[in-house]
């Protein structure tokens, strides 16, 4: 260990910073994360029994709700301890041994807010594509949100054992929608019914697993067949050639034409994956048990480590623009992110964290900067999915768990008390789906509302509210199975049973043209009245910008201290709408002037005002509803391709794009999601069980004049379904 790495570790940490790799697997639905994650857990010694999604009996799908449904629904945090291979056979495990913290994630659309959260504290990621569909749209979506964060990663192309595999097709599927700069470090050898281990790239050696191991421990380090000689080659000269590009060191070797090591060729592949510049990619089958060491190894290999990441930087709490930087240094001072919230049933409320400076021992007190609060710390663990492990101190690097902490949200800083620093939390999308829900017995309500709060509090996605007008209560998501899945956790955790109104859309609403609102709210009864009066400008905003509220007012025609009032007045007017009681958004609203009274104006008499003109400015604004798009991906047998085409136009659907592949259309087509319930059933109805389906979010569109009466009958005989 270098001097500069012994002065960022504690002694007493039990792993260095440069032995410790915090990752997550990532992927659309069905792509085969958890079977990924199952192998490493396995070949890492963590369980010494592999589960399978099938059979419900995996490690990190440990809710019953993912094991009945065969999917993953939260992300789970595990660590296990990989040694890597010292002398390049793959059978002397006797290097120095590396820490892995991997956190599982949902492939789902409904749960994106569990990998938006995991992204955020992560150093690097494995995605993992499937080697029939390649690239998916969740597939998208998840890349996406590692860019965003600045995560590196490599890609595992899986299930290469299925029939229809494609390396190739994957491989410029990546680079064609994701605009990856991916190349293959470890090919495939063989493919479908005939996989049998992978080829190292690198070091140009066959790893050869023995057909008669089901497990997948036994396998041989051979020279590479003589029918794939030719195609390591060119793929050793096109990784050379690729790195060289970006690399100095190896282009001045390319250049001198000298040979380029094994050992020169991984350094520079890790320094261009570390900066985001390259994907290394591997085949394999999870499932099949082939190739997962290889793609542990790439792990060590090429994702960094803390070290190798820029610091964690923050803010001055109530100053943006002074920047504050988290050393990543066990002696610095404690810095911290809390990412997710989860109640036990056994130890109570965990708050998940990931520690990005210092360390923390039980009895430390923490500072939360939003809350300005301090508390101590009586309860550290590491997480083993559902298994708890008490520990004294957690270090730089670590994700962790704290129990007992009040006041605590997704996204607060948790921080030394003299290190006053906020950093960025995750950003979550906005629910698209809601419902009315209501007890089965009204002796559960209290207890329903408890759980309601609790789940809101574990999942940002998820709201959960009472209608003024009517007294009901709303519960709001990110789709169907969002909700499904929280009435199920409601009854099996709280004890609750409830009854759901249809799933109702969260329209917005907006408006088309500019105009101009005037506002007076007088009121004279004897004594001291009320007075404020305020007039607005209204224009159409750029669509997902949102509104903004400017004060423009000249020469004090409405006193300082009243503008805010008549701004709460707008935001109020605002999210109660003008047509059906939906949400507004994307306007410019400008207070343009106004009048005051000496006694009898107040804050209240304003806000009044600022409603009222918002509502005047509606009469010429020519409002309209929008509706929520959904981005929707069919994939199906060609035979069936003419009945889902012709089920989407009904639906009032946009066909995007038609591509085919082996056999197989893909179908790429835009949807209000108030016509896509129960289109799971009628995907399998119409083609026999054998086409499949995703979608996520997209934008909002006018809704046509043509159901627009409709939407605005229901809204107002069922105030409870508004969002």
């Amino acid at each position: 260990m270098s001097e500069a790495a012994k002065s960022v570790n504690s002694p007493k940490r039990p792993y260095t910073l440069e032995r410790t790799r915090n990752i997550g697997i990532a992927a659309h639905i069905d792509a085969g994360k958890t079977t990924t994650t199952e192998r490493i857990l396995y070949y890492t010694g963590l369980i010494h029994k592999m589960g399978d999604v099938h059979d419900g009996n995996t490690v990190t799908d440990w809710m019953e709700q993912e094991r009945e449904r065969g999917i993953t629904i939260t992300s789970a945090a595990t660590t296990c301890y990989w040694t890597q291979k010292k002398d390049g056979t793959y059978k002397a495990f006797e290097g120095i041994a590396h820490r892995v913290n991997i956190i599982d994630t949902p492939g789902h659309v409904d749960f994106t807010a569990e990998v938006e959260r995991s992204m955020r504290v992560l150093d690097g990621a494995v995605a993992v594509f499937c080697g029939v569909a390649g690239v998916q749209p969740q597939s998208e979506t998840v890349w996406r949100q590692a860019t965003k964060y600045k995560v590196p990663r490599i890609a595992f192309v899986n299930k290469m054992d299925r029939t229809g595999a494609n390396f190739e097709n994957a491989l410029n599927d990546m680079r064609t929608k994701l605009g990856a700069y991916a190349y293959p470090v470890g090919i495939p050898l063989g493919k479908e019914d005939k996989l049998q281990g992978i080829i190292d790239v690198v070091n140009q050696k066959a790893i050869v697993y023995d057909p008669t191991d089901e497990a997948g421990l036994k396998f041989d380090v051979t020279e590479i067949p003589a029918d794939y000689k030719d195609a390591a080659k060119t793929a050793l000269t096109e990784l050379v050639d690729a790195v060289s590009n970006k690399d100095d060191s190896i282009a001045e070797l390319v250049i001198e034409d000298k040979p380029v090591s094994p050992e020169l060729l991984k350094a520079a592949i890790r320094r261009l994956t570390c900066k985001i510049e390259f994907v290394p990619v591997i085949g394999g089958s999870a499932f099949k048990k082939r190739n997962v060491q290889f793609l542990v190894d790439a792990v060590v290999d090429y994702l960094p480590s803390p070290l190798d990441i820029p610091p964690a930087e923050g803010e001055v709490p109530g100053d943006a623009e002074q920047r504050v930087v988290a050393p990543t240094d066990d002696n610095a001072k404690f810095c911290s992110l809390a990412f997710k919230l989860w109640t036990d049933p056994f130890v109570g409320k965990l708050v998940f964290f990931r520690v990005y400076s210092g360390q923390l021992t039980k009895g430390d007190t923490i500072y939360n900067p939003r809350t300005r609060k301090r508390e101590r710390v009586s309860r550290v663990m590491m997480i083993q999915a559902d298994k708890r492990l008490d520990v004294e101190t957690v270090y730089a690097g670590d994700i962790a768990a704290l129990v007992g902490l009040r006041n605590i949200t997704t996204g607060d800083t948790l921080c030394n008390e003299e290190f006053d620093i906020s950093l960025e939390p995750p950003t979550f999308p906005e629910p698209v789906i809601s419902m009315a829900i209501e007890p089965k017995t009204k002796g559960d309500r209290e207890k329903m509302v408890e759980g309601l709060q609790r789940l809101a509090e574990e999942d940002p996605t998820f709201r959960c509210f009472t209608n003024e007008e009517t007294g009901q209560l709303i519960i709001a998501g990110m789709g169907e199975l969002h909700l499904e899945i929280i009435r199920d956790r409601l009854m099996r955790e709280f004890k609750v049973e409830a009854n759901a109104g249809a799933p109702q859309i969260a329209y917005r609403e907006t408006f088309t043209v500019a105009a101009e609102g005037e506002g007076k709210f007088i009121r004279q009864s004897g004594g001291r009245g009320q007075y404020g009066h305020a007039c607005i400008k209204v224009q159409p905003n750029e669509r997902g910008k949102g509104v903004e509220i400017e004060n423009a007012i000249v020469g004090g025609a409405i006193p300082k201290e009243y503008v805010p009032a008549v701004i709460d007045g707008l935001n109020e007017a605002v999210k109660g709408g003008v047509l059906a009681g939906y949400p507004m958004v994307d306007l410019k609203i400008q207070i343009v002037d106004g009048s005051f009274h000496e006694v009898d104006s107040n804050e209240l008499a304003f806000k009044m005002a600022g409603i009222f003109a918002l509502k005047e400015a509606a009469k010429q604004a020519k409002p309209i509803l929008l509706e929520p798009i959904m981005k929707v991906e069919v994939t199906t047998p060609e035979e069936y391709q003419g009945d889902l085409l012709g089920d989407l136009n009904r639906r009032r659907g946009k066909i995007a794009a038609m591509d085919s592949k082996d056999q197989t259309c893909i179908l790429r087509s835009e949807v209000p999601l108030s016509e896509m319930f129960g289109y799971a059933t009628a995907i399998r109805s119409l083609s026999k069980g054998r086409a499949a389906y995703s979608m996520e979010p997209f934008n909002f569109e006018p809704v046509p004049n043509s159901i627009v009466e409709k939407i605005l009958d229901t809204a107002k005989n069922r105030p409870a379904a508004r969002s």
